[in-house]
């Protein structure tokens, strides 16, 4: 189980992949503007966060991150591969890799519902 500064951090993990990636998306992969004056040779940060994005995305990166390290959290759980998880699920989720990041998810979820370690 998570200490409550530790859960503090994950959800603020949490807020801040899922708030960077509706940013990028909303406003610089689906913006037709910015999509315009980035394929049109325009060299800003904007626009090779869309790149970069857009070829993690296209080859299923965020979902695949995700879905490896939830199973490697349910196997074997640690706040660290929880973190990557949910960082990379979020991701997943707003970046088009929906399956994948639910999936994540679904996996997360199962490594919560655990017995507590019994008291020695």
């Amino acid at each position: 189980m998570p200490s409550p500064r530790q859960i503090h951090w994950l959800i603020v993990i949490g807020f801040l992949s899922v708030g960077y990636a509706m940013y990028l998306r909303y406003l610089g992969i689906e913006y037709t503007l910015v999509g315009l004056a980035c394929d049109g040779g325009l060299d800003t940060w904007m626009c090779l966060s869309r790149r970069v994005a857009r070829g993690l995305y296209e080859h299923y990166v965020f979902g695949g991150v995700a879905v490896g390290a939830a199973l490697l959290n349910l196997a074997r759980p640690s706040v660290p591969l929880l973190a990557i998880a949910l960082a990379s699920a979020g991701l997943g989720l707003v970046l088009f890799n929906a399956a994948l990041a639910g999936l994540a998810v679904a996996l997360l979820i199962m490594s919560l519902a655990r017995p507590a370690p019994e008291p020695e």
